[in-house]
């Protein structure tokens, strides 16, 4: 009986260690339904990623340690476990955020977004709640829950909008609380990371951003890929082979998220394959394969010479698992496989880029307006490249970067594809 009660109180004191107890509530579920709206309309930069701090530990939330609509939820430091509620979502643009180059950091389990209110008592005034910032779900945008993001995913500082600057997120015990600070000189405990140890996101079903700082190994991966990307776009065309020039993004490569996210549909009846796009003026569009996000998501597109390498090479696809639209072409990088896309949602000058085909930032999506243009079929010169989600928008050379302003018909929003 003793040797019973001894286990018994050392149990319960590994639990204990293991995963701090936090008051437990009953859950009005209608109402929580009301105040933790996920929004469905929203650019996730990366989604249900584990956010990790410098001893490798992940944030975490107990979905009844709050109240009644799961609002004011301490965040805890546990060890990871791959479970639902250590998973995140960055959304930079949506219901709850208008502010490009910040990111709401929301929890993929309860929907609530991580929030900072100086007002409450220290040591509590780091917490989930209710996007917008009202507890009943009706609040817009708040700056509490607004951070700084570039979408890199190592080496983030979380320090909220309405700091402005001066307090970053770190961990005190197991609870992610808030110290003064210099953002730009962080503390390494005001480090945190997105997924993986060596800094690649996780899975992912929306848009993604910009990711980390390159590595030899992720050039060495993005070199390999681009090569056989090359070599597949140009197999049965009898042209030769091009090695894709080194790219200078500084994107750090998923290999495994990046090849599920670009998938070449063999499928797929090409119009024309491995071909340049040339502006009126004589030059090229061009792709850097690591010039956009992990899963080589949101590319911009540059112009320039034209110098043949694999980056300006692109397939133009008239029917396949991502077009089911007559008279429509997707636009496709044959270094990258990924879709030319138009996103009005993203800031000016941000709204031209390369993009999963189908729309969908893990490869799962099947078809998307916002990637399909106009095409008769076999026109190589003079076509405007307009997208069927901004029908009087056209693409257009700006300062080196591709694109959009309204249609007017004058040369140079004319494109030719030359072999």
């Amino acid at each position: 009986m003793l040797s019973t009660t001894i286990l018994t109180g050392l149990l319960g004191a590994s639990f204990a260690l293991a995963a701090p107890l936090l008051p437990r509530v009953t859950i009005d579920k209608a109402a929580t339904a009301e105040a933790q709206q996920r929004d469905d309309t929203a650019t996730r930069a990366i989604t249900a990623s584990e956010i990790k701090t410098s001893d490798g530990r992940c944030l975490s939330v107990d979905p009844e340690g709050g109240d009644f609509r799961q609002n004011l939820i301490p965040i805890q430091a546990l060890p990871c476990s791959g479970n639902d509620n250590q998973k995140w979502d960055f959304i930079t643009a949506g219901k709850h955020n208008n502010q490009p180059g910040n990111a709401l950091i929301v929890n993929s389990q309860t929907n609530g977004c991580l929030n900072f209110d100086p007002r409450r008592a220290a040591g509590n005034q780091v917490i989930l709640f209710s996007c917008g910032g009202r507890a009943d779900g009706e609040g817009e945008t708040t700056d509490s829950q607004l951070f700084p993001f570039t979408g890199n995913p190592t080496a983030l500082v979380l320090t909220p909008k309405n700091s402005q600057g001066k307090v970053c997120f770190t961990v005190k015990g197991d609870l992610l609380d808030q110290s003064a600070c210099d953002a730009k000189a962080p503390s390494q405990d005001q480090l945190f990371n997105i997924g993986d140890a060596n800094g690649a996101a996780q899975g992912g079903t929306d848009e993604t951003t910009s990711a980390a700082q390159a590595t030899d190994d992720a050039f060495t991966t993005s070199s390999t890929q681009a090569a056989a990307s090359a070599t597949q776009a140009t197999q049965g065309t009898g042209s030769t082979t091009i090695s894709a020039s080194k790219p200078t993004g500084t994107a750090k490569l998923d290999q495994k998220a990046t090849e599920e996210a670009q998938r070449r549909d063999d499928t797929a009846t090409r119009a024309f394959t491995s071909v340049q796009v040339k502006t009126s003026g004589g030059q090229c569009l061009n792709v850097d394969p690591l010039a956009g996000d992990f899963r080589q998501n949101l590319i911009p597109v540059t112009v320039g010479a034209c110098d043949g390498s694999a980056g300006q090479k692109f397939d133009v696809i008239t029917e396949g698992k991502h077009n089911n639209v007559d008279g429509t072409a997707l636009i496709v990088s044959s270094l990258t496989n990924g879709c030319l896309n138009f996103d009005d949602r993203r800031a000016p000058g941000n709204q031209v880029l390369l993009f999963s085909c189908g729309g969908r930032a893990d490869g799962d999506g099947q078809v998307t307006d916002s990637q399909l243009f106009k095409f008769d079929g076999g026109n190589t010169a003079s076509i405007a490249l307009s997208p069927q989600n901004a029908k009087t928008s056209c693409m257009i050379n700006k300062n080196g970067l591709l694109d959009i302003t309204q249609c007017d018909n004058t040369q140079d929003q004319l494109f030719s594809f030359v072999a």
